[in-house]
């Protein structure tokens, strides 16, 4: 008798391995340890929890992943994007329910990693692409800015101070003159040779040797008692799953919102992963096997009790360059961390907490997309203005608050376009028989009596009264209009709401003696749902056309000049 198969669903990521594979793999893994190890340790800090917290977070996000993760090079752990915001989040649920700050961080990443199990499974990669690129530029902005303003004290040397962002600038601009330079030394010569590493050797570990160099200068100098914060002791313990204590279910409600906000950050940057660093031999890669490989990830984590995790393109562009081939690099990567931790984890007592801070600086320099925001401002002054309104909602507002009115203003503004789609009258490009919309200073050739008129959207219950509203303003424009022809290549979708309001319009038209006509009417779901409403039969079949120019030649009150 023999055993069964492996499920094909477990571990996809580490089938079919190219020969030679763990000679990539096992010296990539090494290098995505030496870099991830100060940010790990960095992200921890920034969500409130102890070093080793991050250390779990990245070995739960590995583990995780490569269960069910298909990339092959993503690489998920504690991260800097979500960080703050659960962080700030589970803060003002501390302070109103009285829970353990711990506990709530647990069960938030028990939740995210759930919802996103649950998005892999059933194939919500379209969830991804709620956010557009002008929001999601300002509100990464604004989270740049937090990690900046909340590790500013620790670079400087100076009390930590204010709840709020202004109370904390304040706070920083009052103690100033207190700034420790040595402290400012170390934290800055952090961040200069991150930096410089990140941008002249990416595969260099210029963090970690930073670090390293800070953390021997503590040790054989005495620094702390010249104030310099160091990190404290690494408790290395062997991690056991287990599941968290329930609090009461009506407390733990409060974490829904929270809960939303993360897992659309995870489900945003995972799919920008996938989309930059494909795996697929085509370059094409569904995002949801991803989903499910970081919601086992926040899973595992959460019964580690750390906190959620994500996908990390720094980390997946490291593991990538260093010749990893699969999931094996990281997997290797978790197993020389853990034996640091365990082995020499006294040695990360030494760090000096300022270094960390010029790790997250470094971080909050990465997510500030700046030359994004500069082409958005050179392209589209009004995409520009979404992407400052997202950046201020996010910086002036608690953090959480923030990002849930930047989803929603980047959904609002996706209604917008189109509840008020682009609708143009065309006019024949001189010479040929293509209509095209009329320009001031390309006029085009009208025929008289004739409205061509294109909506360049679905026809549904958010704009068919607008078109309808701009059909008849054209119409109204038009010197003895005898026909109306609707040019529908835009139109790839039609509801209820707007056949009934579309037609209503036409028999307005045909009331008052006008003919009516419908050309390129191409998309085949439009056009079962044109028949199934009667929009087709107010139009009249005989009076449906494959062009435009087959419309005008048939129906027009006059013959062409």
């Amino acid at each position: 008798m023999t055993m069964s198969a492996r499920p094909s669903w477990l571990f996809p990521s580490l089938r079919g391995l190219p020969s030679g594979w763990l000679a990539h793999d096992l010296p990539a893994g090494l290098v995505l340890a030496a870099t991830a190890l100060p940010t790990q340790l960095a992200t921890a800090r920034l969500a409130g929890l102890p070093p080793e917290a991050g250390l779990l977070a990245f070995a739960a996000g590995t583990v995780g992943y490569a269960i069910f993760g298909s990339n092959r090079h993503m690489v998920v752990g504690a991260d800097s994007t979500i960080a703050p915001i659960f962080a700030g989040g589970l803060a003002v649920l501390v302070a109103g329910t009285g829970l353990p700050y711990g506990e709530l961080a647990v069960m938030l990443s028990l939740m995210v990693g759930v919802v996103l199990l649950a998005a892999g499974a059933m194939q919500a990669g379209w969830v991804a692409d709620l956010l557009s690129i002008p929001v999601t530029s300002g509100f990464l902005a604004g989270i740049s800015v937090h990690i900046a303003v909340l590790q500013l004290p620790t670079l400087l040397g100076i009390p930590q101070a204010g709840d709020t962002m202004l109370e904390r600038v304040q706070a920083i601009l009052l103690h100033l003159p207190e700034t420790n330079a040595l402290v400012l030394l170390i934290g800055a010569g952090v961040l200069v040779v991150s930096l410089l590493s990140e941008r002249l050797a990416p595969r260099f570990p210029g963090g970690l040797l930073a670090i390293a160099v800070a953390a021997l200068a503590v040790a054989s100098f005495g620094l702390p008692a010249q104030g310099v914060a160091v990190l404290g002791a690494i408790h290395a313990t062997v991690p056991w799953p287990a599941i968290p204590p329930l609090s009461d279910a009506r407390e733990m409600a409060r974490l829904v919102p929270l809960a939303f906000i993360v897992t659309v950050v995870c489900m945003m940057q995972s799919a920008a992963v996938v989309r930059a660093f494909s795996s697929a031999p085509a370059g094409e890669e569904h995002v949801s096997p991803s989903f499910m490989g970081v919601g086992m990830g926040c899973v595992l984590a959460g019964l580690l009790g750390t906190f959620p995790v994500n996908a990390s393109p720094p980390l997946t562009a490291i593991a990538i360059d260093s010749g990893g081939k699969s999931q094996a690099s990281g997997l290797f990567a978790v197993l020389a961390i853990a034996l640091l931790a365990v082995f020499g984890g006294f040695l990360l007592a030494y760090v000096p907490q300022a270094a960390l801070a010029g790790v997250l600086l470094t971080v909050a320099i990465r997510i500030f997309r700046l030359r994004d925001i500069i082409r958005i401002f050179h392209q589209s002054r009004g995409e520009f203005a979404l992407v400052v309104a997202a950046a201020l909602l996010v910086v002036t507002l608690p953090i959480e608050s923030g990002m849930l009115l930047a989803i929603v203003l980047s959904l609002s503004h996706s209604l917008y376009m189109v509840a008020r789609p682009l609708c143009d009258e065309l006019a024949r490009a001189p010479g040929t028989t293509v209509w095209w919309p009329a320009r001031a200073e390309e006029p085009g050739e009208h025929v008289p009596g004739v409205l061509v008129f294109a909506p360049a959207a679905p026809l549904n219950f958010t704009n068919a009264r607008f078109v309808c509203r701009r059909l008849a303003h054209a119409a109204a424009a038009k010197q003895d209009l005898r026909l109306v022809v609707i040019e529908a290549s835009g139109v790839t979708d039609i509801d209820f709401t707007g056949a009934q309001l579309v037609t209503q319009t036409l028999a307005g038209f045909r009331a008052s003696g006008v003919s009516v006509a419908l050309a390129r009417l191409s998309a085949e779901r439009a056009w079962a749902q044109a028949e199934r409403t009667g929009l087709l039969a107010e139009v009249g079949r005989d009076r449906v056309f494959l062009t435009v120019e087959d419309a005008v030649r048939a129906l027009a009150p006059t013959p062409r000049e």
